[in-house]
């Protein structure tokens, strides 16, 4: 019975776990809020993504520096490092303006009724000042002690990795035990991360389940708009514009889509760009025919700062939604602001799951109640499993379209048959960066 089990490919286990955690979540919300099942669905999802943040603080800080070392061998580094940044920023200008558009259509929050005066302002903000302190680390390790205990700031850990990369290629021979060690630890974090991923299935049956036990309809209901709207922003981005992203550079959008779908699957219920991030630069390279060189380099950046979903859809239609409940009128420039935030500020969502810092960033940009935030976060998990879904799939879709305008892409890789488990087999570098 195992080894069927273990025939059975990971995105059909995620496919299966997905039904199972729907029906048992509607069986738990029959039960009730307090029930065994609940509590067992809630404990399940839980530890799944508590065992992934165990993992991301060590394996964010390795991969970058690894992936920085790395860029030595490729021709021309700067160059492709300079054009992932911009096409970052081309696919977040298109997600916010979809997000603004749909905001303006559909009007998430007119009508609705909500009691204004219990939202609070979340602990956790965001400002441009805050933004800029908090890449300045604390400590070499980006961590924070407080009541709830030890914490880490991912982008802390981000700026230090980068700062340490580069040290380490402008020292030279002498940093060499110190790379040779680093990357002998990204490989040991990335197998143990491995071992937390082949129990995704499991951790999906309880963060689904737990969501539809705990987020029935009379809680989306007042929300039903600015859900759907939520839903059908990401859909755009991941289904409309990545694909025709993909045919404008000659790639055919189902080889994309069938590729880097285990990573999309994973990112959709883990609600973890960065502990996706193994999954995604594995598909990257082994379905999608990215070099290795380069997709440790871009796939780690994006992972951190490339958020389609989270920082430019969600945003956008959250800002829209809070003015329209608060009766605040938002003119020209304020849509300019949201942009504006939503391409330069994305990297301010950095961390594990959720989008409430660059929200509240967006916000204070506008001048908008941060109490707003308060009205959103009881359905966050339930919308943020679409915006990390969309986050990794452009994660992935980025550096394809960078290698093939580069003529690095290999080409028969992309379009070879799927067929192999990305969790089974592991990725072949495609070899030495060389322009066809």
């Amino acid at each position: 019975m195992l080894s069927r089990l273990r025939r059975v490919s990971f995105g059909t286990q995620i496919l299966i776990a997905l039904v199972v955690g729907v029906a048992l979540g509607v069986i738990a919300r029959a039960l009730g809020e307090d029930s065994w099942l609940t509590a067992t669905l809630d404990g399940v999802g839980s530890t799944f993504v508590q065992l992934l943040q165990v993992a991301v603080p060590p394996l964010v800080f390795t991969a970058i520096v690894v992936s920085i070392a790395q860029l030595r061998q490729v021709a021309d580094a700067a160059r492709l490092a300079t054009r992932t940044l911009v096409w970052f920023a081309i696919t977040s200008l298109i997600a916010v303006t979809i997000g603004i558009g749909l905001g303006l259509l559909l009007n998430p929050g007119r009508g609705v009724v909500l009691d204004i005066g219990a939202a609070q302002a979340p602990e956790t903000t965001g400002s441009w000042t805050d933004f800029l302190s908090s890449l300045i680390p604390a400590n070499v390790l980006g961590a924070s002690a407080d009541a709830e205990g030890l914490s880490f700031n991912v982008l802390q850990i981000v700026v230090l990795a980068i700062v340490v990369g580069v040290a380490a290629l402008r020292v030279g021979e002498k940093a060499k035990p110190f790379l040779t060690f680093t990357r002998s630890a990204l490989e040991i974090v990335q197998k143990v991360l491995w071992w937390i991923i082949r129990l995704a299935p499991i951790g999906t049956v309880g963060l689904l389940g737990n969501a539809v036990a705990s987020y029935g309809w009379d809680l989306l209901a007042p929300l039903a708009t600015f859900t759907a709207a939520v839903y059908i922003g990401c859909a755009l981005v991941l289904f409309g514009v990545y694909p025709l992203l993909a045919w404008a550079h000659g790639l055919n959008p189902v080889k994309f889509f069938t590729g880097a779908w285990p990573a999309i699957q994973l990112g959709f219920v883990s609600r973890s760009s960065v502990g996706t991030m193994p999954l995604t630069q594995r598909v990257t390279e082994q379905n999608l025919g990215v070099p290795r060189e380069y997709a440790s380099f871009a796939v780690p950046i994006g992972a951190t700062t490339k958020m389609d979903g989270c920082a430019a859809v969600y945003p956008a239609l959250a800002a829209i939604f809070v003015a329209q409940v608060f009766g605040v009128p938002l003119g020209f420039t304020d849509y300019l602001l949201i942009v504006f935030v939503s391409v330069v500020g994305s990297a301010a969502t950095a961390g594990l799951t959720g989008a409430v810092v660059m929200l509240t960033l967006t916000l204070s940009t506008l001048g908008l109640p941060l109490a707003g935030v308060g009205l959103l976060l009881a359905i966050d998990p339930v919308l943020d499993m679409m915006r990390t879904a969309t986050n990794v799939a452009g994660q992935a879709l980025v550096p394809t379209i960078v290698a093939k305008r580069e003529g690095i892409l290999d080409l028969d890789r992309y379009d070879a048959p799927r067929g192999a488990d990305p969790l089974r087999e592991e990725a072949p570098s495609t070899g030495v960066l060389a322009r066809a």
